[in-house]
C-alpha cells in the first residue's frame, strides 16, 4: 500500500506542482494518475521513489515513511517504467533486465535465468535477448522495459506513461498484455497517463488532478463515469462517458442471428442465398475474416485478399457491451460479429438490439431500485 500524506512540492521560484496530495494507493491493485499538463501526475509518482523529493507532507509504502528510506535502496525495491523504456543502449536486452538484480547481488546465471523467464513472459521471442534496444521496435523495447522493471520481482512498480510513444495498435496490444500479467502478479502500481482511455480501461481507481497538483476526485472508473463530482472532472472525462461506460456492463448471452457465410477462397454468389448484399466470410475455423459486397463490379470470383471489407469489429459473446455497440455501429453490413472464446462466428446483431438490451437493463436496475426504496 502507498499512502500520499498531504504531500507537496514547491519549487524555488514558488511554483507549485503539487498542493497537499492525499491518497492512497492499495495493495495489489493499479492507482492511475490522470490529469492535463501541469497537474503534477509524474512529479507526484518521481516524488514515490524519491527521485523528486517532497517539500511537505509524507509518503508512506506499507506505513513506513519513504524519507526514512535509504533512497537507492528504495528505488532498487520499486520497478520503474517510463516512456521509450529508457535502456541502455550499449547494453543486450538480456542485460538489460538483468541490471537490478545483479545490483542487488544475484549470481549470473539466476539473473540470466530470470531475464529469459520474463522476455517470454512479456511476450519477447528469445532469439532477441542478444540484440541491442536500437535493432528492436518501440513495443518491443517497452516489453523490454517492463521486463526489466519486473526483474527483481518488487511489490512496487511506478509507470510513467510507458505505452504513449507507440502506435494506437501497439499500445492497445500493450495494455491488454500489461493487465495480463497484473492479473497474474497482482503488484502495487501506480501509473500515470494524461489518456482518460488508457486510465479507464488499466485502472482499479483513477485519480483525476487538476492543474497545481489538487486532487479533483479519486474513484473506480465505471464510479468516475457515472458520476463525476464536478464540471472540471466531467469535462476531462468527456462528454461520451455514457458510451464509455458500457464497457464496464458485460453483455451477457446477447440474442443473436444466423449470418450467411462464404468460405475464403470460394466463389462468391451474386444472387446468394439471401438478398442482403453483404455476406460473411469466414475461415476453415469458422473465425470471420471479413465482409464482402456482392454489388459492387468489383467484387466477383473468389472471397479473399481485397475484396474482404475489413473495417467492422468483432464482439465477444461474454464482452461487454460497448464491445457489441461497437461492433454493430462499424460494420458495413450493420450487423455487428459475436464471436465465442476462440474467436469463431456464433452469429450477428444489429445496434438497435444491442440498444434494446441496454434500456432493457435500465429498466430492470429502476425497478429493482425501485422496489428496494418502500419503507416496511
Amino acid at each position: 500500500m502507498i499512502r500520499f500524506d498531504g504531500v507537496s512540492k514547491q519549487y524555488p521560484d514558488g511554483t507549485k506542482a503539487v498542493d497537499e496530495l492525499t491518497l492512497e494507493a492499495p495493495t495489489g491493485q493499479i492507482t492511475v494518475l490522470v490529469g492535463p499538463s501541469g497537474c503534477g501526475k509524474t512529479t507526484s509518482l518521481r516524488m514515490i521513489n524519491r527521485m523528486i523529493e517532497p517539500t511537505g507532507g509524507r509518503i508512506l509504502i506499507d506505513d513506513r515513511d519513504t524519507a526514512s528510506m535509504n533512497a537507492a535502496e528504495l528505488r532498487r525495491g520499486i520497478g520503474y517504467v517510463i516512456q521509450h523504456a529508457g535502456l541502455f543502449p550499449h547494453r543486450t536486452i538480456l542485460d538489460n533486465v538483468t541490471t537490478v538484480p545483479k545490483l542487488l547481488g544475484w549470481d549470473k546465471k539466476q539473473a540470466r535465468d530470470r531475464a529469459r523467464e520474463l522476455l517470454d513472459r512479456v511476450g519477447l521471442s528469445s532469439e532477441l535477448v542478444d540484440r541491442y534496444p536500437g535493432q528492436l521496435s518501440g513495443g518491443q523495447q517497452q516489453r523490454v522495459g517492463v521486463a526489466r522493471a519486473l526483474a527483481a520481482d518488487p511489490p512496487v512498480m511506478l509507470m510513467d506513461e510507458p505505452f504513449s510513444a507507440v502506435d494506437p495498435i501497439v499500445r492497445h496490444q500493450l495494455q491488454d498484455e500489461f493487465l495480463r500479467l497484473q492479473d497474474e502478479l497482482g503488484k502495487t502500481i501506480v501509473f500515470v497517463t494524461h489518456d482518460i482511455d488508457e486510465a479507464i480501461k488499466l485502472g482499479d481507481q483513477v485519480a483525476v488532478l487538476r492543474v497545481g497538483g489538487h486532487l479533483a476526485q479519486l474513484a473506480a472508473p465505471a464510479d468516475l463515469l457515472a458520476r463525476p463530482v464536478d464540471d472540471f472532472v466531467a469535462d476531462f472525462v468527456g462528454r461520451d462517458r455514457g458510451y464509455r461506460a458500457l464497457g464496464f456492463a458485460r453483455s451477457g448471452e446477447i440474442p443473436v442471428h444466423a449470418e450467411e457465410t462464404v468460405r475464403l477462397g470460394s466463389e462468391v454468389s451474386v444472387d446468394g442465398g439471401s438478398a442482403d448484399r453483404w455476406v460473411l466470410a469466414v475461415d476453415s475455423d469458422g473465425r470471420p475474416a471479413g465482409w464482402v459486397d456482392r454489388a459492387s463490379s468489383d467484387d466477383t470470383g473468389p472471397a479473399e485478399g481485397s475484396r474482404l471489407h475489413r473495417g467492422g469489429t468483432t464482439a465477444k459473446q461474454d464482452g461487454t457491451l460497448r464491445e457489441a455497440l461497437d461492433a454493430a455501429l462499424s460494420s458495413p453490413s450493420s450487423r455487428g460479429v459475436i464471436v465465442d472464446a476462440d474467436g469463431r462466428l456464433l452469429g450477428t446483431v444489429t445496434a438497435q438490439e444491442v440498444l434494446d438490451l441496454i434500456e432493457a437493463r435500465r429498466s430492470d436496475a429502476r425497478s429493482g431500485a425501485g422496489a428496494g426504496s418502500g419503507t416496511g
